[in-house]
């Protein structure tokens, strides 16, 4: 319930400070006093977008600050999801908007993004001014309407959760179509590709060893030199240092048996000869071995080259990076071999979600059309006192292709007179017509929602009298189910149903013109009332009239 409203700054208000009642409120006052300003401030706490111009001139910027009590804790998640304190009792929601455009919200004292505020909002207020009264010539809110007094939530979701399913493997089913097309049209590049790759015979580390080896080939000569001076040096015609070694572990061993001490280095300078042999013989074997082969350096170059050819025509840079490629061609070619059969696959899936969807839009359809019977009842009931007594009031539910919302097109269709068929509400029905529907729809859906507050502005247009009267008694039974229903209007029959009542006034001040807002009083409270049935002058009979219409409302 919406308990207070500060607004300082806005438009043409200075500083409003005003506390509502919970039940059911009017608000009246003159054309242009300045009620769109306060429905303006209210919006921008439900995340309507704000205008630097909306800041009073002079004033560097304005703030709105409603609180409110909330009635129960379902809010108290969302709350505790953001880090924002929560206090039932009083929760603030703040906007300030400064001259140089620059916005800011608030929940109690908490800075907010502006669809945080948006989130909170919806679920506190719902106003509903005349242009609302245009919803009815869409089908999207029609249907709203229906899935709201349904209670189809749980159907709706399961519905949209395989509908988003069949969405996403149809787009699957054409995107692969495309990409079957597309790698047709390549297929026999692709293939050659490949099968140039597979005649490589690429393998891991292959590069790295033929370099290595083409390397060693192209040096043959100098390598043999090398291992043929090193073998003569080791043991070349018993001259060389195997010899020398032999020797001097020969000479060691003659003085062990005097000289106990150099038995270690004996048997060492003995292990180095033995291994210095097994060297020697190494040596000689690779130099014996080793010989330049031009076929295989050629043959060497060749593959490098080929090698060498693929990575640049590729754009890579390794033998790895090849093999990569090539597997990737295959598994693409197996892809192409095998589309026809995968296609088929993914095209049953689609028809078997789609299917799903038809039997899930199914259970949707049969709760709808339930809830179809009892909306165009319920509305006759509402309709009938509000001055239609031979309305028809019909749910026209009728198939359509599968979409987000379900299967089913909904159209409001509406009869005044037992003379002219059903048709659209929004074609036949006239002003004062279409606001009784949307009121009567309203009082349906806040019963459904829950919502806390409900503000009407001048829902009442085209209409007078009794039928003012009976839209006046709905407002009324609404504010009394635990909700807060506000009124803007200009007919007394309605100003004299509310429980309290406010004024907005406009006034001529030394700094300009500013608008305002208070409580009436009993006594003044009549003479509003009287003034509503005569005009600016208020005649014995008007008051007369005025105090009765009080005390039948009360």
């Amino acid at each position: 319930m919406l308990k207070q409203l500060i607004i300082k700054n806005f438009t043409l208000i200075d500083k409003l400070d005003i506390c509502f009642c919970p039940g059911f409120s009017v608000i009246t006052g003159e054309t242009g006093a300045g009620k769109s300003i306060i429905l303006g401030a209210v919006a921008l706490l439900l995340g309507q977008r704000a205008d630097s111009k909306t800041v009073k001139a002079g004033a560097d910027k304005c703030t709105i600050e409603a609180h409110f009590e909330l009635g129960n804790d379902e809010l108290k998640p969302l709350f505790e999801d953001n880090d924002i304190d929560y206090d039932a009792g009083d929760c603030i929601l703040r906007r300030e908007l400064t001259a140089a455009g620059k916005s800011r919200s608030f929940i109690n004292d908490t800075p907010v993004p502006l669809t945080m505020m948006r989130a909170v909002g919806q679920q506190l207020v719902d106003i509903h001014s005349q242009h609302k009264n245009l919803l009815l010539q869409e089908e999207d809110f029609q249907l709203s309407v229906v899935d709201i007094l349904a209670d189809d939530h749980g159907e709706l979701q399961a519905y949209q959760q395989a509908f988003n399913s069949y969405r996403t493997l149809e787009a699957q089913l054409e995107q692969t179509r495309r990409d079957i097309e597309k790698a047709r049209e390549n297929e026999d590049f692709l293939r050659f590709q490949y099968n140039e790759l597979l005649d490589a015979a690429l393998a891991p580390g292959q590069q790295e060893e033929l370099e290595a080896e083409s390397e060693m080939l192209s040096h043959a000569e100098d390598i043999k030199g090398a291992l043929y001076e090193a073998s003569r040096l080791l043991d070349g015609n018993g001259d060389g240092i195997v010899e020398k070694l032999r020797e001097a572990t020969r000479a060691l061993y003659n003085i062990n048996n005097v000289y106990p001490d150099i038995a270690e280095a004996a048997a060492r300078m003995e292990s180095c000869h033995i291994e210095l042999v097994d060297l020697a013989r190494e040596v000689g074997a690779k130099a014996e071995k080793m010989d330049f082969d031009p076929r295989r350096l050629e043959e060497i170059d060749e593959r490098l080259n080929k090698i060498y050819s693929l990575e640049k025509k590729h754009r890579v840079d390794t033998v790895e990076q090849l093999i990569a490629l090539r597997d990737d061609m295959e598994a693409r070619l197996d892809t192409i071999d095998n589309s026809d059969e995968n296609l088929r696959q993914l095209e049953q899936q689609v028809v078997e979600m789609r299917q799903q969807c038809k039997e899930t839009a199914g259970v949707l359809t049969a709760k709808r059309r339930s809830a179809a019977t009892t909306i165009e009842q319920e509305m006759t009931r509402r309709l009938v006192p509000l001055g239609i007594p031979n309305v028809r009031f019909e749910v026209a539910i009728t198939p359509k292709p599968i979409a987000n919302d379900g299967a089913d097109k909904v159209v409001f269709l509406f009869s005044a007179n037992t003379s002219t068929s059903l048709q659209p509400v929004s074609e036949v029905a006239s002003g004062g017509e279409i606001a009784r529907v949307m009121l009567a729809l309203k009082a349906m859906i806040s019963g459904a929602v829950k919502l806390p507050t409900i503000i009407f502005d001048e829902i009442d247009t085209g209409v007078s009298g009794k039928i003012a009267e009976k839209m006046a008694l709905i407002m009324k039974e609404m504010g009394q189910a635990e909700r807060q229903v506000i009124s803007i209007t200009h007919l007394p029959q309605i100003a004299a149903m509310g429980a309290a009542h406010y004024k907005v006034e406009k006034q001529e001040t030394p700094n300009g013109t500013t608008s305002t807002m208070y409580r009436l009083s009993a006594a003044q409270r009549e003479v509003e009332i009287a003034q509503m049935l005569s005009g600016s002058t208020v005649t014995e009979a008007a008051m007369s009239n005025a105090r009765e219409l009080l005390r039948q409302s009360s």
